[in-house]
């Protein structure tokens, strides 16, 4: 059907087209309330036709099977109504990508959830564990009329757990996820879990003022949210991001390095969404802007060419600068030891809300929290909010530590920082 798409759209009189296809087939083991839920699968195949005729480009979506006449036909009457373009598509290359990850049977997902929910209940008999449990194949395949043919297909394991602790007029969500390519460790996500219980048997007061914040790992994602934003091209290029004009210039803590990595961990990809390989990149260099991610348009644009970052936000959408996967470079210290240097502050561990965009600046609710006093988590702080600017913050980095994860597609360590209020019911 890709090649019938491509053929079609060129006798359509199109001076060039591009065809991008991604099919996905998903199983999916449920929990809820201690209990096995359901069974799913879930398939789902979507088509993309791109083409340019008197250099206006026509953008038409196709799921399942339909009539590529149909297809291409309705990308031509959409390109009637745009202005012409310039013309922005990969040289041709045929290649085929190594699969990525192995499938895991429904079986095994099953012996983890209920392994998963034995270990949390043998500790805390009275919570509800509920969980989600996922093995992901996609296939990703791009060709145009300039000879590209390329495609990849990968496989990623995902896990999530939440539990549910009603303790009278007092009710605690604590939840953590895994996201891997060949095998989950439910102990490791288990005892992550425990931890995070175990912090939280006591209510306590939580301290204000501007005090170091421990963001764990899960919660730091937060932070990085704002920074993706600012190394974008397009931010760049349109003066919207605050490093517009300040490449090779310090813009945050040193002690921070961030990178993204084609070949690392669960996100990895080895071509765009618009055929472009992808490659290594440092973004920030010991507090340093060293470039800004760029798709084939914006790269032209800024000059720089493009960094392999054209993404799709959904098949609707045209390719847009945006990052398979960003990596923070981790500290040496672990988690205990960032604690235990803090005679007063709090880790933030989940929040309600997201984060500041571009701005930086945020006000957000902690959903989960812990008060650190000399050195030892004292209890769990409930009405808490916190507040300031990102990029004030992450230029005040204290300590990053050894234990980066996975969180969505960013690879982070837990981080100390300072520059956030913190302000609370005193109870």
């Amino acid at each position: 059907m890709l090649e019938e798409l491509l053929d079609l759209a060129l006798k359509s009189g199109a001076e060039e087209a591009e065809v991008f296809q991604t099919r996905t087939h998903s199983r999916v083991v449920l929990f809820e309330a201690n209990r096995l839920k359901s069974l799913e699968t879930v398939e789902s195949e979507g088509t993309v036709l791109r083409l340019w005729r008197g250099g206006r480009p026509g953008l038409a979506v196709a799921y399942g099977d339909v009539e590529p006449q149909e297809v291409v036909d309705r990308a031509v009457t959409i390109g009637q109504l745009n202005e012409p373009e310039t013309i922005e598509l990969a040289e041709g290359r045929g290649e085929t990508y190594p699969d990525l990850g192995k499938s895991i049977a429904v079986e095994q997902m099953l012996e983890w959830g209920w392994e998963a929910i034995e270990m949390i209940r043998d500790r805390y008999p009275e919570l509800l564990c509920a969980a989600d449990w996922e093995c992901d194949v996609e296939t990703t395949r791009t060709l145009n009329s300039r000879g590209l043919d390329c495609h990849y297909t990968d496989t990623t394991l995902s896990a999530y757990i939440s539990t549910e602790w009603v303790r009278g007029d007092d009710f605690l969500n604590v939840s953590d996820g895994q996201t891997r390519r060949n095998s989950l460790d439910p102990r490791v996500l288990v005892e992550q879990i425990l931890q995070r219980l175990e912090w939280a048997r006591d209510n306590v007061p939580p301290p204000t003022g501007r005090i170091p914040i421990l963001f764990t790992s899960k919660a730091a994602d937060l932070l990085w949210g704002t920074v993706q934003a600012a190394l974008n091209g397009k931010q760049a290029i349109e003066g919207a991001s605050p490093w517009s004009d300040r490449l090779k210039e310090l813009v945050v803590s040193p002690s921070l390095t961030l990178y993204q990595e084609p070949n690392a961990g669960p996100f990895s990809c080895p071509f765009d969404d618009e055929g472009t390989p992808t490659r290594p990149s440092t973004f920030v260099k010991d507090g340093v802007v060293q470039l800004f991610y760029t798709d084939r348009r914006i790269g032209r644009l800024l000059g720089s060419g493009t960094t392999g970052n054209g993404f799709r936000p959904n098949l609707e959408s045209y390719p847009t600068p945006g990052l398979f996967n960003l990596l923070v470079q981790p500290g040496d210290r672990r988690l205990r030891d960032m604690i235990g240097a803090i005679d007063e502050g709090i880790i933030v561990d989940q929040m309600l809300g997201g984060g500041g965009g571009i701005s930086g600046d945020c006000s957000l609710n902690v959903d989960l929290g812990y008060r650190i006093q000399n050195g030892e988590v004292v209890g769990r702080i409930k009405d808490t909010m916190v507040a300031g600017n990102t990029y004030t913050a992450l230029k005040e980095a204290v300590a990053l530590g050894s234990d980066a994860d996975w969180n969505g597609h960013c690879y982070t360590p837990s981080i100390v920082v300072e520059g956030f209020s913190v302000t609370g019911r005193q109870r």
